[in-house]
């Protein structure tokens, strides 16, 4: 036989999954919408190409992908990062200044390009990006905010 629960505490009950609801939903527009599902095949490619280490295959696929669409931040982030991967790093600058141009708040560009500039020996400037991190990733952080320190950290240790 089921029981009645008394109108305060199905009340509360209500208040409590509307709150974890709220703070769900606030969690997941936290963490970004730079990584959608690609709808160009040639993004795609270029995914596809980075999941599989070929920087070569994937800049040509990503290039293409700027050529058609070059207004998409992520285009030109993925590019930035097969480039950085393949050791260009001018390109791989050029491409997130381009991605984060287009979308200043690009997490995973801020995370990428903080990522070059430690491999290009520029502490202050990857730190920059940390910061502008956390802004973005306030208050919950967020896995580029995360990174980004991380590689930083790495790098202090190695570069004292």
């Amino acid at each position: 036989m089921a029981r009645r629960i008394s109108h305060p505490i199905r009340r509360m009950l209500v208040m409590a999954a509307l709150c974890a609801g709220a703070l769900a939903s606030s969690a997941f527009a936290n963490m970004g919408s730079d990584d959608k599902a690609p709808d160009d095949p040639n993004l795609a490619a270029g995914r596809k190409a980075i999941e599989a280490q070929d920087w070569t295959a994937a800049i040509r696929a990503l290039e293409k992908a700027v050529a058609s669409n070059p207004d998409s931040a992520d285009a030109h982030n993925w590019l930035g990062f097969a480039h950085r991967k393949r050791g260009n790093y001018q390109a791989a600058f050029d491409a997130y200044g381009r991605a984060l141009k287009l979308d200043p708040r690009h997490k995973g560009a801020h995370e990428y390009i903080g990522e070059a500039y430690l491999a290009t020996g520029q502490l202050a400037k990857a730190e920059a990006h940390v910061a502008e991190l956390a802004r973005l990733c306030s208050p919950i952080p967020c896995e580029e905010l995360r990174q980004l320190k991380r590689a930083v950290a790495e790098y202090r240790k190695s570069n004292p």
